[in-house]
């Protein structure tokens, strides 16, 4: 469903600040599955999905999503087929639009045309059906300007915004990262149905040891650029969160031992 091919991505290439995120990632993702995917800071987890998303023109390397090659095409036109929720719960919807006016938007992600012919009563029932099953009583604000509600709130809505039109691969960045501990467990408990009733395929990054631990059916751990670790079914049911902050320790161990290794080699040839 999803594939990556030798994926390279540079940024600030020639430069003091210069970071490899991508090196020569080789992924693969069976349709309908849930991948976590966790790392240190600067490892390459969220330019992993803004690789898939068309965030940026690959240094090397290319994306196929559902037996098509994406890697030219646009990000606009990769959202046909791919949805993404990202950390900041803010930057999903728009906030001088009504609830009912960004439901329409997502509703018509494949055909932006017009909200007009979304805007039918059949249409703002089903979107109310939608909603009541945040239990936030949103499903009575259909009206009222989304910048209006809380992160949570808005996080949650638009978790059901990328998902309305069933994509075939769902980018979710630190989704919860942003949020209260009430709140976080309400998001992660609608994305655990969503993500059960849209058979997305699912790309899933967190910081969260406990959602590592417990959700999806594949974990892979990132680390300068590359795949550190790729465990599924049994193997990844029989990790804990103890498991995890091990292996980051162990990364940082090697991050330390690199560093090490380039210094002296450095006085070597001063």
């Amino acid at each position: 469903m999803l594939r990556l091919e030798r994926v390279r991505k540079t940024f600030n290439k020639g430069t003091a600040n210069e970071v490899r995120a991508l090196d020569g990632v080789d992924l693969e993702l069976a349709e309908g599955s849930w991948t976590v995917v966790i790392g240190t800071n600067g490892s390459g987890k969220s330019t992993l999905q803004g690789a898939v998303s068309g965030t940026f023109a690959l240094d090397a390397g290319r994306i196929v999503v559902a037996g098509r090659d994406v890697t030219s095409w646009p990000e606009h036109r990769r959202a046909t087929l791919v949805g993404r929720v990202f950390q900041d719960p803010f930057a999903g919807t728009a906030p001088e639009l009504t609830v009912a006016e960004n439901m329409a938007l997502a509703s018509n992600r494949r055909n932006l045309r017009s909200l007009l012919p979304l805007s039918t009563r059949a249409r703002r029932d089903e979107w109310r059906a939608l909603l009541r099953r945040i239990g936030l009583g949103l499903e009575d604000r259909l009206d009222d300007p989304i910048g209006l509600l809380s992160g949570g709130q808005r996080q949650a809505i638009t978790l059901l915004m990328a998902t309305l039109t069933r994509p075939r691969v769902l980018l979710l960045d630190e989704h919860t990262a942003a949020l209260d501990p009430r709140s976080a467990e309400l998001v992660i408990g609608l994305t655990e149905a969503l993500v059960r009733e849209s058979r997305s395929t699912t790309l899933m990054v967190t910081h969260s040891m406990q959602q590592a631990a417990t959700l999806g059916d594949r974990l892979i751990a990132m680390h300068r650029g590359r795949v550190y670790l790729d465990v599924s079914g049994a193997d990844k049911r029989t990790l804990g969160e103890g498991d995890l902050l091990a292996l980051f320790s162990q990364m940082r161990r090697d991050d330390a031992f690199d560093d090490e290794a380039c210094g002296l080699v450095r006085g070597q040839y001063r």
